[in-house]
């Protein structure tokens, strides 16, 4: 058995990413790469040990971004996380792969249901005031990055606790962005690098 312990998880064939139109980096048009991942017989369950392994596949990550007041929750990956690359790397976003459990592979009501189940699992945190699909998010010049999409979700925070629900998160904490763009920068995971690139921009 191996370390995903035969998990499965939903993919896309990279014909569908390029179809779509294939980049590294961000692009702000989500909605219509999910409309076009999740047509009939598009997107599939795949073995996540043979998926880590198959760049002809992309892994769809919902990938959500907590802010609060102008500041932006991160935290830091321990040694606990199933993925060991990203270990000791500092990241922005809760979330993961979408599996069996949250539903049927071609309904946007099932990857939404698996983005929910992953925020549950990972942090506790108070009502959302708002949320908007912000961004597709891709690096394949990382190995990480090269068998996985990012759907990044933004959610505006109301006061309130939040706090680590599994031991991988470390450091739980809302940052500035500056403190995110400076110190923090080096230390961070591919994708929240661009995400941070994404928001510096938007704050111009």
């Amino acid at each position: 058995m191996s370390k995903y312990e035969g998990e499965q998880v939903l993919v896309v064939p990279r014909e569908a990413f390029n179809a779509v139109g294939a980049f590294n980096g961000v692009r702000r048009n989500p909605e219509e790469y999910l409309e076009a991942f999740l047509k009939p017989g598009v997107a599939r369950y795949m073995d996540r040990a043979l998926a880590e392994q198959s760049p002809q596949f992309k892994q769809l990550i919902a990938y959500a971004i907590f802010c609060r007041k102008g500041k932006i929750l991160a935290y830091s990956r321990t040694s606990k996380g199933t993925e060991t690359r990203l270990h000791d790397k500092w990241s922005l976003g809760i979330g993961g792969h979408i599996n069996p459990i949250d539903g049927l592979t071609d309904s946007i009501h099932t990857y939404l249901t698996g983005m929910e189940r992953e925020i549950r699992e990972e942090i506790s945190i108070p009502p959302a005031v708002s949320q908007e699909l912000y961004a597709v998010i891709n690096d394949d010049t990382d190995e990480v990055g090269s068998v996985h999409l990012g759907i990044v979700h933004r959610f505006e925070l109301e006061e309130g606790e939040v706090c680590a629900n599994e031991k991988k998160l470390d450091n739980l904490g809302f940052h500035t962005l500056e403190e995110l763009a400076g110190p923090l920068y080096p230390k961070l995971e591919s994708w929240s690098t661009i995400c941070v690139d994404a928001l510096k921009e938007d704050a111009r």
